[in-house]
């Protein structure tokens, strides 16, 4: 069965509900360009906490983990070492 084709407008609008929805959009576009910038601050959104993740190869990863540990024996704090890093302590006590 086919449907007749119409050209009418499905969608007349009076003046006052075109102001309403030109509105609406001017506030969905002002969320999105404040979400953006969030978003490019560091390169991260504003709700993530910490710096980005670095993925450390074997070798770099035994070479940092024999850092720690003369960092760690010269009697250094681990919340220091955390933040000096960019890492978690957890992650520090789980190397060490």
């Amino acid at each position: 069965m086919r449907y007749p084709v119409t050209y009418e407008d499905p969608m007349q609008l009076t003046a006052a509900d075109a102001a309403q929805l030109k509105k609406i959009i001017s506030i969905a576009q002002t969320l999105l360009e404040k979400a953006g910038e969030k978003e490019t601050k560091g390169g991260r959104s504003a709700s993530s906490n910490g710096p980005s993740r670095i993925r450390r190869s074997g070798k770099d990863l035994t070479a940092f983990r024999k850092m720690l540990k003369a960092e760690r024996k010269a009697g250094v704090p681990v919340a220091d070492l955390a933040r000096k890093h960019g890492i978690s302590p957890s992650y520090i006590y789980q190397l060490g």
